[in-house]
């Protein structure tokens, strides 16, 4: 999962599907294509959002997304356009790629609707932000793991 300074969306989204996935044996993880927040826990909005719904985001840490997570990783799911053209610039080859999906074309197929990022305010805020990662979440758990 990577938005730009992994403190606000993506940990949110890494943390709803580790929630969703707690018994399949898969490795989640998020990063920020900025390095603007590293070690840092998440914002305390995405730390109250997830805990209101029952998931504990108190222990990640921000990190920047590197090269060789595209070796680590099966799948980049990306919070927005701007997140998806910094990962791609990354990419070394095509199989890096086709590993980046943006997040809301699961519930979207195609539209590359961004997840508006709620740090500053604006019209979106951090509950809305969950609802919408929490229903691509739920889509993307069921492809992984199909038998629940």
């Amino acid at each position: 999962m990577v938005c730009l300074g992994n403190i606000c969306r993506s940990p949110l989204a890494e943390g709803i599907l580790k929630s969703k996935l707690f018994r399949a044996n898969v490795v989640i993880d998020s990063a920020g294509t900025g390095a603007y927040h590293i070690d840092q826990k998440p914002d305390s909005r995405s730390i109250a959002i997830a805990k209101i719904n029952g998931v504990d985001i108190t222990d990640q840490r921000a990190r920047k997304f590197l090269a060789e997570d595209f070796d680590a990783f099966d799948l980049i799911y990306v919070m927005d356009n701007a997140n998806y053209r910094d990962v791609i610039e990354m990419a070394r080859n095509e199989d890096d790629i086709v590993k980046v999906k943006m997040i809301l074309n699961e519930v979207f197929p195609n539209e590359n609707l961004d997840v508006p990022d709620p740090y500053l305010g604006g019209d979106f805020g951090f509950k809305n932000v969950y609802k919408m990662l929490d229903e691509a979440c739920e889509i993307i758990a069921k492809k992984i793991n199909p038998d629940g």
